[in-house]
């Protein structure tokens, strides 16, 4: 089967969260399986491309305003995913991909969309796929068109669409008067297709129009269908609930795992774990703390700086949690209000609180490695990768029971030895600590501790399994076709 990632990040090319990760590592497990993969990215200043070639000069894109023009950059292949590139410096050759932190940038309709249509004539000349497997309210437009504007093109019309859901939070919204800049059809601004309160909404339109539609666990599947999750668009999927599946992200584990990471001070395993202790203090030191008892609990948060992650839990009961015998180790960055929060902290209780506002990907595994617990306290968590990220590094998750952190973490019971973290429900921060003090207390059980960090370093999130889901998907979708007689010949020899 060919299919066609559409996705506005991706490792290593540019990433701001674990979007990135997901369109990295699931493409590559899809052709791993078997299928023709191709993936289709914007061109920022932040993507390296040595010497890419240029495969299409001049793509025009419509504007009521004016045309454009963009070019395809062909990235090459990589494990047998073949990557492109739309490439038009006006829009993408940016200091970030979608603002600042003083708000998103405010042409990122006009951004998406030439991005979008570009992803739909490249595929023309380069090749259609089966599948079109979108995400994210960038990649919204590709649905949309399809059904719309590219309706009565023939070589669309074996084409269908998977539209993912990694953050429900995140939709595209814009004023009315986008539409006939953008060249879509002023019907669309219609309830049942992308008005949504007075304005244009892309992430809804995909809902609406695309074949069908996943997000990145099981729970979050659910919990969008309500009020409290679904942040407006709860009906419209409530109304696509069988076109509807949720499939938990999985871990790319020749990246994230303890015995192959090249960023850790030294490598280690379930079978011998001398390297964790070894990668606390180098932590440690990465934080100015080495002089810090090496016993101290250490807790580290790898994180968007976002309202969604949490961090306001933090605040409400920080002084208590200064108070804790334990070290926060934290890399972030985003919402200038939670940055001013951590930075605070550090300065409050320099040595409680070690805090780099950053994108740091070497010290991002530091702290996976040297971390004893994990902290993701989140309002809501789509699929969230950390914690299982976590999990192989034997650093315990302390999380909050929504989404895919439900999904994927057992609350620990030491009378019986299992579990593999720590949970707690209410949005609270009493809730929080209450928690941490249960973690702390487990923590001075040595021996019941290692248990349980085996426990979590023992659970498997690869990406095959997960792959397997979409497979499925997908060929509901196009059924693969009945083996002619050459193919029916060679399977009865082999059998």
């Amino acid at each position: 089967m060919k299919i066609a990632f559409a996705a506005s990040e991706c490792v290593p090319f540019a990433k701001t969260g674990g979007l990135a990760d997901v369109v990295g590592a699931l493409p590559q497990a899809l052709a791993q399986l078997g299928h023709s993969v191709s993936v289709y990215l914007p061109k920022y200043k932040q993507t390296t491309l040595p010497d890419a070639r240029v495969l299409l000069p001049s793509v025009t894109i419509p504007f009521d305003d004016q045309y454009r023009f963009c070019s395809v950059l062909d990235g090459g292949k990589r494990s047998g995913v073949q990557f492109y590139f739309i490439d038009y410096p006006p829009f993408f050759d940016r200091e970030a991909l979608y603002g600042t932190p003083a708000g998103d940038y405010p042409d990122n309709a006009e951004r998406f969309a030439l991005y979008c249509r570009a992803v739909l004539e490249a595929s023309k000349v380069l090749g259609v796929p089966d599948i079109f497997h979108c995400h994210d309210w960038q990649s919204a437009l590709v649905p949309i068109l399809l059904r719309t504007s590219y309706a009565d093109d023939p070589v669309f019309h074996g084409t269908h669409t998977v539209f993912t859901i990694h953050n429900i939070g995140y939709q595209g919204l814009f004023p009315p008067d986008t539409l006939p800049l953008l060249m879509l059809p002023w019907d669309l601004f219609a309830i049942d297709k992308m008005e949504f309160w007075g304005k244009a909404n892309f992430l809804k339109g995909a809902l609406v129009f695309s074949n069908h539609i996943t997000t990145v666990s099981r729970k979050y599947a659910q919990e969008i269908q309500t009020s409290e999750y679904g942040f407006g668009l709860e009906g419209v999927l409530r109304a696509r609930a069988g076109s509807l599946t949720g499939i938990v992200n999985g871990v790319d584990y020749s990246e994230w795992s303890p015995e192959k990471d090249k960023h850790i001070v030294r490598q280690y395993s379930a079978e011998n774990l001398a390297g964790k202790r070894e990668s606390k203090y180098d932590l440690l030191r990465q934080f100015g703390l080495e002089n810090a008892p090496i016993d101290t609990p250490v807790v580290g948060i790898v994180s968007r700086f976002a309202a969604q992650k949490g961090f306001d839990l933090i605040a409400d009961v920080a002084h208590e949690l200064a108070r804790l015998p334990v070290i926060f180790t934290v890399l972030g960055s985003g919402d200038k209000e939670y940055q001013e929060l951590f930075l605070k902290l550090s300065k409050q209780y320099p040595a409680k609180f070690a805090v780099k506002v950053a994108y740091d990907n070497m010290l991002a595994h530091k702290i996976e490695a040297g971390a004893d617990m994990f902290l993701m306290p989140s309002r809501y968590e789509p699929s969230g990768l950390n914690q299982m990220y976590s999990l192989r590094y034997g650093t315990v998750p302390i999380v909050r029971a929504t989404g895919g952190l439900d999904d994927t973490i057992e609350p620990w019971n030491p009378t019986t030895g299992k579990g593999t973290g720590f949970k707690f429900s209410a949005y609270a921060g009493m809730a929080l600590l209450t928690c941490m003090h249960e973690a702390l207390r487990s923590f001075k059980d040595q021996p019941g501790w290692q248990k349980l960090m085996l426990n979590g370093m023992k659970k498997d999130f690869s990406w095959t399994a997960s792959a397997r889901e979409y497979v499925k998907i997908y060929e509901r979708l196009v059924p693969p076709k009945p083996a002619g007689p050459a193919e029916k010949v060679l399977e009865f020899s082999r059998a």
